[in-house]
């Protein structure tokens, strides 16, 4: 296990409730080091802290930990399914689709009642 995910690790078992459900994935690419962090649903408060403060907290001390080593860390914090954000987007998606063939439908009839225009 790598410093970076090491410390990661540590800290947020300390913070949640259920340390036995803390997954981390690490990823190395061209743009630097991604660790992906889950947690068990009631834990993501925690994780996140009031107005995303204790998240920002972790991620800048993941950020001094990897300018050790000359690497830029970012960490991506997994919705966990049945949340309230992971529903809301998917509602809001299902809302802009249906919302974009409304407009479909409409810029349709606009064509049509142009196109009966041009024929008067």
């Amino acid at each position: 296990m790598k410093k970076d995910e090491a410390l990661l690790d540590f800290i947020v078992k300390e913070l949640v409730d259920h340390p036995e459900d803390v997954k981390i994935e690490r990823q190395v690419d061209e743009m630097g080091v991604l660790l992906r962090l889950s947690v068990n649903p009631e834990d993501m408060g925690k994780i996140i802290g009031k107005s995303g403060n204790t998240a920002k907290a972790i991620r800048t001390l993941l950020r001094i930990i990897g300018m050790k080593d000359n690497a830029r860390v970012n960490l991506k914090i997994e919705e966990p399914e049945g949340s309230e954000k992971a529903e809301r987007q998917a509602t809001e998606s299902a809302e802009e689709q249906a919302a974009d063939e409304d407009a479909s439908d409409v810029t349709d009839a606009m064509n049509e009642v142009v196109e009966d225009l041009k024929e008067d």
